[in-house]
């Protein structure tokens, strides 16, 4: 007989499996998925990629690629929307810029035409001068000094050139007017063509009565010699005062009030406007008022230290130049402005 005892039996370790350590190993912790969000619930930084307006892109594209007249009707109808005269001057301003060159001077005569504002066609210029390279904006001034458009459209982009282009630009279009005026003298006008004489002429008895034969007219003696010489003395006077305009700009306004600056800006200003319609329409009237500008100047720059006047001396102490640079480039711009109107007056002269 078979007696069982029972006895508990010894805690014994359990053996080690293989790949016990990774299956023990701690995960890492589980990271709750977002819950899904609607449209309008996307935070601005998670929306993605921002993209263009497309009223900007729709704008410029008809700017740019669309026949002038559309162009005009666009500009038109926009100003009749509300909130759309913001637009109109978008796309002006994207014709003056980016459409090709001959193209600004088309659409400024559509619209300088009713029913469109004048003010359209002003816009579009100052655009165009002002961003447009030097080279363009010196053959927009030609296009626009021609018919059927108004000298005040020529006017208008050479006050934009002159007042919102640096003063380097402006030095360097007043030398290629000059340049594009002088060739334009050399080459004077066309020759008539040569009459031609048929071989064959009817008797005398079968021709009316004579006419007295018109004497040839003939230019003045020295005609030929005035021309090159008046364009020489205008372009020097248009390259003295746009040196002159340089060297009064006022730069410096440390201490310096706003009437002494104001007064700075606007001679410098003037200086430079009329080297550049000097070399476009070098009439006597307007040469006589480029002897006038910079004499306002030279006599500042002169009688500054002489004089005990504080608006004078604060007036020189905001120029670009020092004063002993200032007042002789001054004094030259009205004596070559000063010469260029005499030659002008003897041409006239002769001529008559």
């Amino acid at each position: 007989m078979i007696t069982r005892t029972s006895r508990p039996l010894p805690d014994r370790p359990a053996p080690s499996l293989t790949g016990a350590t990774s299956a023990t190993a701690p995960l890492p912790p589980v990271t709750p998925a977002a819950p899904a969000e609607g449209p309008e619930t996307v935070p601005p930084s998670q929306a993605g990629p921002a993209y263009p307006d497309p009223v900007d892109g729709l704008l410029h594209a008809a700017a740019a690629h669309r026949p002038l007249e559309d162009v005009a009707r666009l500009i038109t109808m926009l100003e009749q929307v509300e909130e759309g005269t913001k637009a109109a001057a978008d796309v002006l301003r994207v014709v003056g810029t980016d459409r090709p060159l001959e193209d600004v001077p088309r659409l400024v005569a559509v619209l300088s035409r009713p029913p469109h504002h004048a003010e359209h066609a002003g816009h579009m210029i100052r655009a165009a001068a002002e961003s447009r390279s030097v080279e363009e904006v010196t053959r927009l001034m030609a296009l626009l000094y021609r018919a059927p458009l108004e000298p005040h459209c020529g006017d208008e982009a050479v006050r934009v050139a002159a007042t919102h282009r640096p003063v380097e630009e402006v030095v360097e279009l007043v030398g290629r007017l000059a340049q594009e005026r002088s060739g334009q003298e050399r080459a004077g006008p066309p020759a008539p063509p040569p009459a031609v004489v048929s071989e064959e002429a009817p008797p005398a008895s079968e021709l009316g009565p004579a006419e007295p034969a018109s004497a040839p007219v003939r230019a003045p003696a020295g005609a030929d010699a005035v021309a090159p010489s008046t364009a020489w003395t205008v372009w020097a006077a248009a390259v003295a005062l746009a040196l002159c305009g340089a060297a009064h700009l006022p730069v410096h306004h440390d201490g310096v009030p706003l009437g002494a600056l104001t007064a700075a800006l606007v001679l410098a200003g003037l200086c430079l406007v009329l080297a550049l319609l000097s070399l476009r329409r070098p009439a006597p009237a307007l040469l006589a008022a480029a002897v006038l500008v910079p004499t306002g100047p030279a006599a500042t720059q002169l009688l500054a230290p002489r004089v005990d006047l504080a608006e004078l001396s604060q007036v020189t102490e905001a120029t670009l130049a020092p004063p002993w640079l200032a007042a002789p480039i001054a004094a030259a711009a009205a004596l070559t402005a000063l010469l260029a109107l005499l030659v002008s007056l003897l041409r006239d002269r002769r001529s008559a």
